[in-house]
């Protein structure tokens, strides 16, 4: 068996995805299983590869319930918490960043500011596996055709300062609604509330409010067929950018380099503010995420339409 941990959330197992098929390549008569949030089983089947999932939510000690495996791979984080977490399935190997602190002293050493796909691949070829990072496509789930051609709005994210005014949502919102697009607002069922903000100062009905209606896989096959999707830095749009759904994605603080689509992929367009993202924030949203102005999302919306149009898959 190859164990692999990766217990976060969307974006987090998206950006692992070359990773997991290196691994896939590398090792094709062995299970390979995943340890991760039990929420996360429908990504899990769009990846494929994949022999069984281990449901994993954090770091906190854990019985595994599965026999030791030939090797645990760390693509979690440097350690030393998911290293030891690791070691406590006995594994013949581990393979992971080098982490004194864990009594691992091989492995490659952790940067920083290294993209999070690359990351992982970089840490695969230390240890002599080979992986793609533009190996980012995931398997098409079956759509609804009613929501075919839909156009996303994600005005949510994890932290306060990484979510752009619902104003501005809701002004762009509109704006597309009046040019044609048929607009939804998405969102987790805590962020319900933002969701029917953003609809209600757009001017749309409460129908358009699908935040808390959609599981993960309604939500993969809603960006696979949407018409564009705008949204901050967070989960939905790797999916986005596994799909090849024209998007708008606003940074801040967190720098595209490190969790933004490859820079070649002229379907999706990052907007951030390099020079503002060290600044200090203790409520609110981000300055870096703030400068970005609603004439700069509906500039780059047109942009992408159109790269989206004349760019294959």
């Amino acid at each position: 068996m190859i164990l692999v941990l990766r217990a976060l959330g969307i974006g987090d197992l998206a950006t692992a995805v070359p990773a997991l098929r290196g691994l896939r390549r590398a090792f094709p008569d062995r299970t390979l299983a995943l340890a991760a949030p039990r929420w996360l089983a429908p990504l899990v089947e769009l990846i494929g590869g994949i022999d069984q999932l281990v449901p994993v939510a954090g770091l906190d000690p854990y019985d595994w319930p599965v026999p030791p495996p030939y090797w645990a791979v760390n693509l979690h984080g440097r350690g030393p918490r998911s290293h030891g977490l690791l070691r406590a399935a006995h594994p013949a190997w581990l393979c992971a960043f080098r982490c004194a602190e864990a009594g691992h002293l091989e492995g490659p050493q952790w940067v920083d500011e290294e993209h999070e796909v690359a990351r992982w691949c970089r840490l695969l070829r230390w240890y002599g596996i080979g992986s793609d990072p533009a190996d980012l496509a995931l398997r098409r789930p079956e759509r609804d055709e009613a929501l075919v051609g839909l156009t996303v709005v994600h005005p949510g994210g994890k932290e306060a300062r990484r979510r752009w005014p619902a104003s501005r949502f809701a002004a762009v919102a509109r704006e597309l609604t009046s040019g044609g697009h048929r607009v939804v607002v998405t969102g987790a069922a805590a962020e319900r509330d933002l969701a029917g903000q953003v609809a209600a100062l757009a001017g749309l009905p409460p129908t358009a409010v699908l935040a808390g209606r959609t599981g993960l896989a309604e939500l993969a096959a809603l960006v696979a067929g949407a018409r564009l999707l705008v949204s901050a830095d967070t989960g939905i749009g790797h999916l986005a950018t596994a799909y090849g759904t024209p998007s708008v994605l606003l940074f801040g603080p967190t720098s595209p380099a490190r969790w933004g689509p490859p820079r070649e992929r002229r379907r999706h367009r990052v907007l951030w503010y390099e020079i503002l993202s060290h600044m200090r924030c203790y409520f609110g949203t981000h300055p870096a995420l703030a400068a970005i102005d609603v004439d700069a999302v509906l500039a780059a919306a047109a942009e992408v339409e159109v790269s989206g149009a004349v760019t294959p898959q």
